[in-house]
């Protein structure tokens, strides 16, 4: 759980990969029984369903969040932002992979938006850590926004400045959260698929910063 680099590697000392994933995932969601990686774009996710990206530190317990909230229909957890392709989770704990912990939440807008998912996410996590997240130090825990459309770019960076700014009021530094568009997303493993669905004592970094999204935003 605790990575070791808290710097982004350059390209030549980042780890090869491989072509393809090693393991095979389970088709269904454990908890929500919707397709694990649905997809509105491939027909496995209802017409007008939207995809959304984050990452905010260990990617159980922030899984775990979004599967609760009303309209998700899916999430999936996996490695984005690095330039090892299909990298494992040993792998990516070593920091030589540039990737991050990731949630990829599949979602019904007319029931929760994408804003509601951000202001959510800001609230979850403490977006002013840099390469860490609690105790959990390293390149992997680092606070990310994937943008899919230019709407939900605009949407991402305006909810930042509000949140920028009310945090800064109360004594916190700058949101260090990288925003930019949807880099591949690479699937972790089976077992860290729901992982605190079947180990419910297991880990939660919930590290924030205890500072509601103003109501006004």
């Amino acid at each position: 759980m605790f990575g070791r680099s808290a710097a982004l590697q350059p390209a030549e000392r980042t780890l090869p990969g491989r072509a393809e994933e090693l393991f095979d995932l389970p088709a269904a969601h454990r908890v929500l029984g919707t397709p694990l990686l649905a997809d509105p774009a491939a027909g496995t996710a209802p017409e007008g369903f939207e995809v959304a990206y984050f990452g905010l530190g260990c990617f159980w317990g922030a899984e775990e969040i979004f599967w609760q909230i009303p309209g998700v229909y899916a999430t999936a957890v996996g490695y984005q932002g690095g330039t090892t392709p299909h990298p494992t989770y040993d792998e990516v704990c070593t920091g030589l992979t540039n990737h991050t912990e990731a949630v990829r939440v599949v979602f019904d807008p007319s029931k929760v938006s994408y804003a509601d998912l951000v202001k959510r996410f800001f609230e979850i996590h403490d977006p002013t850590q840099g390469m860490r997240q609690g105790n959990d130090v390293g390149t992997q825990y680092r606070s990310a926004l994937y943008v899919a459309t230019a709407e939900q770019e605009a949407t991402a960076r305006e909810l930042t400045r509000i949140y920028g700014e009310e945090i800064a009021r109360r004594g916190y530094g700058e949101i260090t959260t990288e925003i930019r568009e949807v880099p591949t997303f690479y699937p972790a493993e089976p077992a860290h698929q729901q992982y605190l669905d079947r180990v419910p004592n297991g880990y939660r970094c919930h590290a924030n910063t205890g500072i509601p999204f103003p109501e006004t935003a």
